[in-house]
């Protein structure tokens, strides 16, 4: 680490000699949090500051990342005891890449994929706190022909200080106005118990056109798997296609998805249905699943929109099957707009006995209150479970507020959980509010007290998926 900081160093050194050609960003995020659980610590803290410096072609960053300790997004783990093994402290994601004209090579912490993902993507996601980034060197050409070649490697989830190896090629290149045809081959070897690495070899090819009524894309893909103990060969297949047709006020489109074996850590499949659903709550996407979505919008009149979306997707034995439906009319003028809109989400599982339906219909509004923008959002979403012989009903209704006054952002919600009606008193809720506020010009605090329930949250205009949180949050944001 002391030489790795020491070369850094000295690259920045050299940079920073020609003061009139160097570019300097970065940003720094703190946050402290404070748990209001049985937990034995109560209190965290990180803080991640990163910078990128940029001269002629060549561009280098890195990270520090300080966990102390790590917290979980799983509201249910708990801190017993502080061990050594939960403080992270030190230098992260360093990176360097050196772009000229359409060539670009790139080596350090990645984020890439091939096509819509189905074959290779390495991601990370914050929310989940999920990370499949790979370290990796990466060579790229991107102009009308597009080339993409990568190695690298990634820590095995299993097993500590052990690494997966990745590597292979992506490309694409226009034949005629709109239409482009792309390949794509990766390779897999992932570390097992047995101290040995198993093979998964994947192929793909994909077709993409766009003009100015049609917007189309199709990809297949097939991959073997090798030297898995217990079983033979075991081959797989993806395939993905997606279209809309425009004519005017309307749109129109459909998508279809067939999945048979083919989940891995480095790939990122469409669930192709608009709340992004898996079939089945028990199983991961594209171990075994076929489906269908169809979807149109049409302009009614300049300020009134009317959406429509429904999928259904099954597996080869037809005893999982799931349907997701959403419909919403909105009404937007000037500073003023109303969203309605009704979602319904199945699950059946005759495995298992179990099923499962979600009916959610919400409303959202904006407009200025004595000139201070507000927005509300309601919804009063039902649960309906069954499993085996148990049959159980209870419903989550939810009320948010949003201000701004002046440079101040206010969100106000509440949430609760019943059975029936007669026990609104009883119930569990849920109470929360956060502030956020441009302390100074690239920098924002952001206060947030309460109890989530945790799912997809929307704050001032931005939305993410949050873990089941109780306490509080304070955050120091500082762009530069």
């Amino acid at each position: 680490m002391k030489h790795t900081l020491f070369i850094m160093l000295l690259i920045s050194f050299t940079l920073l000699s020609a003061q009139n050609a160097l570019s300097v960003n970065g940003s720094n995020e703190a946050k402290f949090i404070y748990r209001t659980v049985e937990d034995s610590l109560h209190t965290y803290f990180n803080d991640t500051f990163g910078f990128n410096l940029a001269y002629r072609n060549f561009s280098f960053g890195m990270k520090f990342i300080a966990e102390l300790p790590k917290y979980s997004t799983e509201q249910t783990e708990l801190l017993d005891e502080l061990d050594a093994n939960r403080l992270e402290l030190g230098w992260q994601e360093l990176y360097a890449s050196y772009e000229k004209d359409a060539c670009k090579i790139y080596a350090g912490i990645t984020e890439e994929s091939f096509g819509n993902g189905i074959v290779f993507r390495s991601y990370k996601d914050l929310e989940f706190d999920v990370d499949n980034r790979l370290e990796s060197v990466l060579f790229s050409y991107n102009d009308a022909f597009k080339f993409k070649a990568i190695y690298g490697a990634i820590e095995n989830p299993a097993i500590t200080g052990k690494y997966d190896l990745a590597y292979g090629a992506d490309v694409q290149s226009p034949y005629f106005q709109g239409l482009s045809l792309g390949a794509s081959a990766m390779a897999f070897r992932n570390l097992l118990a047995t101290n040995i690495y198993n093979q998964r070899t994947v192929f793909a090819g994909r077709l993409n056109y766009a003009s100015k009524y049609v917007d189309f894309q199709a990809e297949t893909a097939f991959s073997e798997l090798y030297h898995q103990p217990g079983i033979g060969t075991k081959n797989g297949k993806a395939i993905y296609v997606n279209g809309s047709y425009y004519f005017g006020p309307v749109t129109l489109g459909g998508a279809y998805k067939q999945y048979d074996k083919f989940q891995y850590r480095l790939n990122d499949l469409p669930a192709v249905n608009y709340h992004n659903e898996t079939l089945s709550d028990a199983s991961a996407t594209g171990e075994d699943e076929i489906g269908y979505q169809g979807f149109g919008t049409v302009n009614i009149t300049d300020y009134l929109n009317f959406t429509a979306d429904y999928a259904e997707a099954w597996n080869s034995d037809k005893n999982k099957k799931m349907n997701d439906a959403y419909i919403a009319l909105e009404y937007v003028k000037d500073s003023f707009s109303l969203l309605a809109s009704y979602s319904h989400i199945e699950k059946i599982d005759d495995i298992s006995n179990s099923w499962q339906q979600d009916l959610i219909p919400a409303l959202q509004t904006n407009f200025a209150l004595l000139k201070i923008p507000v927005q509300i959002q309601a919804e009063y979403k039902k649960v309906s479970k069954q499993r085996q012989e148990a049959e159980s009903e209870h419903f989550e209704p939810k009320l948010q507020t949003d201000f701004t006054l002046g440079k101040l952002s206010l969100s106000l919600c509440a949430q609760s959980n019943w059975e029936d009606i007669s026990e609104i008193l009883d119930s569990r809720y849920w109470a929360s509010a956060q502030i956020k506020y441009p302390l100074f010009e690239h920098s924002d605090i952001i206060l947030f007290g309460g109890k989530e329930a945790g799912g997809k949250v929307c704050r001032n205009g931005v939305c993410r998926y949050v873990a089941p949180f109780e306490g509080l949050r304070f955050e120091l944001n500082t762009r530069f």
